[in-house]
C-alpha cells in the first residue's frame, strides 16, 4: 500500500507540493492538517484514546479525531471522512480557526502543521475503529483543562497546544453569545 501523502503548504496555507507523511514528519516540513472537536448537548467534548500500536503517542488522550487533508479535499470533507473512519459516525462540522504549531516527539519525528480546527455536535455513542482508537470518553472542557494540568503525560503533545486555543475560543465565544 502506498504511504499516505500530506499537503505541504506555506504560512498562508497555499499548497506548495506533497510529501509522504513519514518523510514530512522526519523533516519537520510544514503541512496542512485538521483537528475535530465533537461536543454533545451537555457541553462535553468527546476525547479519543489513541490505539496501543500507533507509531507515536500510543494510548494517549487527544481530541475526537485529527489527520491530514488529501489533495482536492476541503477541510470539512477531510474532517468528516476521518471522523467516520476513526469514530464510526459523521457530523456537520464548522471550521473555527487555523494556526501553525510545531511539536517534536520522543521518537525523533516532528509535527509541523497548519492546523484547521473544526467543531461539530453529536449525542450518540461512537463505533470506534480499533485500528485507530483504543477508547473514548466525554469530558467538560474545564475538566479537560484541569486534567491536562494535573496529568500532562496522559495527553498528546499537539492536543495540549490545540486544546488551549480551542478552550479560549469556546470561552471567548460563549461570553459574547450570552
Amino acid at each position: 500500500m502506498k504511504e499516505e501523502e500530506v499537503i505541504l503548504v506555506n504560512t498562508q496555507d497555499e499548497q506548495i507540493g506533497t510529501m509522504p507523511k513519514m518523510e514530512a514528519h522526519e523533516k519537520a516540513q510544514l503541512h496542512r492538517a485538521f483537528s475535530v472537536f465533537i461536543m454533545n448537548d451537555n457541553g462535553e467534548t468527546m476525547l479519543q484514546q489513541r490505539a496501543a500500536h500507533k507509531y507515536h503517542s500510543p494510548l494517549l488522550w487527544t481530541n475526537t479525531c485529527c489527520s491530514h487533508q488529501r489533495v482536492g479535499e476541503t477541510n470539512i470533507e477531510a474532517g468528516q471522512r476521518r471522523l467516520q473512519e476513526e469514530m464510526g459516525f459523521t457530523a456537520d462540522l464548522k471550521e473555527l480557526f487555523s494556526f501553525i504549531y510545531k511539536a517534536p516527539f520522543d521518537n525523533g519525528l516532528t509535527e509541523h502543521e497548519l492546523d484547521h480546527v473544526m467543531m461539530g455536535s453529536y449525542n450518540g455513542s461512537p463505533k470506534i475503529n480499533p485500528e485507530e482508537v483504543a477508547d473514548f470518553k466525554w469530558m467538560k472542557p474545564e475538566d479537560i483543562q484541569k486534567d491536562i494540568a494535573e496529568n500532562p503525560e496522559q495527553y498528546t503533545v499537539w492536543f495540549k497546544i490545540i486544546f488551549e486555543k480551542f478552550f479560549d475560543h469556546l470561552i471567548h465565544n460563549m461570553t459574547h453569545e450570552s
